[in-house]
């Protein structure tokens, strides 16, 4: 019985490595930093545990019959789902763990943004004393509309954090509950509408063939002058040529990404010239209690495998 993990940026794997013990398995910190490190590794694995590392249909073909994969997280776009089921592998995911610290930090990026904070700090760093002249035109919050693009359980969160500021919310997403929206306050749009009328737009749906770079340079063009873009969902949604282009004209005021598509942000992206653009590196998931909870669920799906027991989260098809 084999145990291993690809990749955790965790400062250990109490959890993992004693599940492990318990039920006599060998255990591997592969530390993977490739899809070919990721096939290497899972060569006979039992249960393969993996962060961000792209897990390949070549991975899953070397995996051991009867084979679990747990993804430390919410989204599944690093695993091939289809190669999993075809192979019989069972897939797990963790997607309640950070619902509150993803929301809060989307939350804070969106305030950020509106007032401005990153280029103000710049400009009295840089012996500036001009508020107005620096952050423009601003507009207060009960005037400013936010336009959530998906609306699961994060997105809710968010709007909640920000309704006792005054905004006005919009939301396209095929599968909204609209009575909920009632109850909420905000408004049903289509993707277009969302584009031509919100100020700020978050992205809060999952990253699938139809999502893919929905952020694009016709969408963005029909952005209102000056308007602003989140994401801390998936980065694959956003066009990031697109998205340099439009901050680098002056069209979108500002964005700021928590997640890009490819991670580390490469040194060479145009990303990086946008000072209009303000960046974290994937960190909207973590607090030190959101961790705590992500890996002990981790490891419970794994003894729940181990044990003859259905999982807690299966990823759908499973």
């Amino acid at each position: 019985m084999k145990i291993t993990v690809t990749d955790a940026t965790f400062p250990s794997l109490t959890h993992e490595r004693a599940v492990a013990a318990e039920h006599g398995a060998e255990f591997i910190e592969a530390k993977c930093t490739s899809a070919e490190d990721v096939v290497a590794a899972a060569d006979g694995t039992d249960v393969l545990i993996v962060q961000f590392a792209q897990v390949t249909a070549d991975a899953i073909a070397r995996l051991a019959p009867g084979s679990l994969i747990v993804r430390y997280g919410i989204g599944l776009d690093n695993i091939d789902l289809a190669a999993a089921r075809a192979r019989g592998v069972k897939v797990a995911y963790v997607p309640d763990y950070a619902t509150g610290e993803v929301a809060d930090h989307t939350a804070t990026l969106i305030l950020a943004t509106l007032r401005c904070v990153a280029p103000l700090d710049r400009s009295v760093r840089e012996r500036k004393w001009d508020a107005v002249g620096v952050a423009g035109a601003l507009r207060a919050f009960p005037e400013t509309t936010v336009g959530f693009v998906g609306f699961g359980r994060i997105g809710r969160e968010v709007l909640a954090r920000l309704k006792p500021f005054g905004f006005q919310g919009i939301v396209a997403d095929p599968y909204v509950d609209q009575d909920l929206l009632v109850e909420l306050g905000a408004e049903a749009v289509d993707l277009d509408t969302l584009f031509d009328r919100a100020d700020v737009i978050t992205l809060h749906c999952p990253l699938t063939p139809d999502t893919h770079h929905v952020v694009s340079a016709a969408r963005l063009a029909r952005k209102r002058d000056r308007a602003a873009l989140v994401n801390t969902a998936r980065g694959g949604l956003i066009d990031p040529e697109a998205l340099a282009a439009a901050l680098a004209s002056g069209h979108l005021r500002a964005a700021a990404l928590d997640v890009f598509e490819a991670e580390p942000l490469p040194l060479d992206s145009p990303l990086r010239d946008c000072s209009n653009l303000l960046l974290t590196p994937h960190a909207a998931w973590y607090s030190t209690a959101a961790i705590e909870r992500l890996q002990s669920l981790a490891a419970d799906e794994v003894k729940r495998h181990l044990t003859g027991q259905p999982m807690r989260r299966p990823a759908t098809g499973d």
